[in-house]
């Protein structure tokens, strides 16, 4: 049985921080904008600059909520009716429903292994961690680590990666640290397969606790420690490191996409020029379909750039299925799983692809129109209040509240729409209690993208057991906030000595998002 706990990143990891973008075989433009291949965005006039900027402005007045606050998404917001299924709703400015109730079907599907008579459904694995994308992804919200021996790692994988010297496509930027999957387990621990096929391990988590004192309570934390029994084909490399992810919301994929990488980009600080002990900086990753560096925005370290390549990957690594951007049939088996590479696939047929290019859009659309719920309470005192101890602490220093997306001619839904995530979707270095040891492109281990806030007040009525931060330790708002640490450290200490009435209240807003 091998035994990992989280460990801090080594310093010689610590990237400068600074973003070198120098001419190479296939450079970012000096222009961020232009890292936008798949929207072709209009440029913005003038007047659209001045209109934006005065709609961005922070707050100064607390005692109301802002204009258009109340609809997160912009025209794509969706009303909230109560019940579980918050984040399962088309996008509101969406018209191609039937193309999304398509790609519904698809992100349902239960795959199987080939060979099978459903020659539309198989190629599942052999290695794999769900017959389907929301067997992780619980009505479209989080999934929940493992509590417990009784209790299913279903929405729970864990991540592997060991140090590689970069590759000349991305040698040029700064910081990047290359990795590459463990030799014989590949990117993901598999824990299920196929008939005649053996799982990779099986996992399971425990947790050591330690309390937190606050004003006039105590808050216990738990801690995980990882645990990898059954290893199936010998030991993991001795230089491989382990990260646990638990699945990330949907809601709102598209809208993220759709803000322009200048306006990210520009909200950089690598060396804290302004004094505020905040230092995000953007994660410039690879991308697979436009064979050049992009921004990096999705995943829990920003890892992929678009919403296209996030599904693929996923479909590749959680369920072993091939795409035109990952085409191996046999998923994230490695050359030493032998028998995984030659047993029989589901990419043989008319399709090409066990998920050929038509089924993988489809369910891009799907995954990336899901409606975000409208604000609920926004107006009520105590939310307001929240409101307010929120910008005092500090927090929309990296929790950024609000962005306007391109303009798209031809995608009307996401365009030029006031969206209200509460992220910069920039990398920052969250102290050494959230620290794993896996790098992911400029990322280093302490480094974590500044999770999007909208719809965080309505994930446990989505899926009662879901849990926050990366691993899913944090079983509530409060626990989560107090693991931050790093550059948010000083927000974590406000929110300590905090009242318990200014607690409630910015626990309040929270859940009104």
């Amino acid at each position: 049985m091998t035994r990992f706990a989280s460990i801090t990143a080594p310093k010689s990891l610590l990237g400068s921080g600074l973003i070198v973008l120098i001419a190479s075989a296939a450079p970012l433009s000096a222009d961020p904008a232009s890292d936008e291949p798949h929207l072709s965005p209009l440029p913005r006039t003038v007047a659209e600059t001045a209109r934006i900027a005065a709609a961005l402005a922070p707050p100064v007045d607390f005692s109301e909520p802002e204009r258009f606050e109340d609809r997160p998404a912009g025209a794509a917001t969706v009303p909230y009716t109560g019940g579980p299924k918050a984040f399962s709703r088309p996008a509101a400015s969406l018209e191609n429903r039937l193309d999304f109730e398509l790609g519904r079907a698809l992100f349902e599907k239960l795959w199987v292994a080939s060979p099978s008579s459903t020659k539309g459904s198989d190629g599942l694995g052999p290695l794999y961690n769900t017959r389907s994308c929301s067997g992780c992804h619980i009505r479209d919200g989080r999934g929940h680590a493992p509590d417990g021996p009784e209790d299913s790692a279903l929405s729970f994988a864990v991540k592997l990666a060991a140090p590689a010297a970069p590759d000349d496509r991305m040698v040029e930027i700064a910081d990047y640290l290359a990795t590459l999957p463990d030799p014989t387990y590949g990117r993901q621990i598999q824990d299920f397969a196929a008939p005649g096929h053996a799982a990779e391990a099986r996992v399971s988590v425990s947790y050591t606790t330690a309390e937190v004192a606050l004003t006039d309570t105590t808050v216990t934390l738990r801690a995980p420690t990882v645990t990898l029994s059954d290893l199936a084909y010998g030991p993991l490399d001795e230089d491989v490191t382990l990260s646990p992810r638990v699945a990330p919301p949907l809601l709102g994929l598209g809208l993220i996409e759709a803000i322009p990488a200048a306006d990210i980009i520009a909200l950089e600080d690598a060396d804290d020029a302004d004094g505020d002990g905040i230092s995000g900086r953007a994660n410039i990753v690879w991308s697979r379909e436009y064979e050049q560096p992009m921004l990096g925005r999705f995943g829990y370290k920003a890892g992929q750039p678009t919403v296209r390549q996030q599904v693929s990957m996923a479909f590749h690594t959680d369920l072993g299925l091939s795409t035109p951007i990952f085409a191996d049939g046999w998923g994230d088996c490695s050359a030493v799983q032998a028998d995984c590479r030659t047993a029989p696939h589901g990419d043989g047929d008319a399709r090409g692809f066990e998920v050929d290019a038509a089924a993988r859009d489809l369910t891009t659309l799907y995954s990336a129109n899901l409606g975000v719920p409208a604000r609920r309470d926004l107006a009520a005192p105590q939310v307001l209040r929240g409101k307010e101890i929120f910008h005092q602490a500090g927090c929309p220093a990296c929790h950024h509240p609000k962005f306007v997306t391109s303009r798209l001619p031809d995608q009307a839904e996401r365009s030029f729409q006031l969206i209200w995530p509460y992220s910069d979707f920039l990398l920052h270095d969250m102290g050494d209690g959230l620290a794993d040891p896996m790098p992911e492109g400029r990322a280093t281990g302490r480094e974590w993208r500044t999770a999007p806030l909208w719809g965080v007040g309505l994930a446990q009525r989505v899926s009662r057991d879901a849990g926050f931060l990366h691993d899913g330790r944090a079983r509530t708002l409060l626990e989560a906030i107090l693991w931050h640490g790093g550059e948010a450290h000083a927000a974590q200490s406000h929110v300590r000595a905090l009242t318990a009435d200014d607690r409630n209240a910015l626990i309040s807003f929270l859940e009104s998002l």
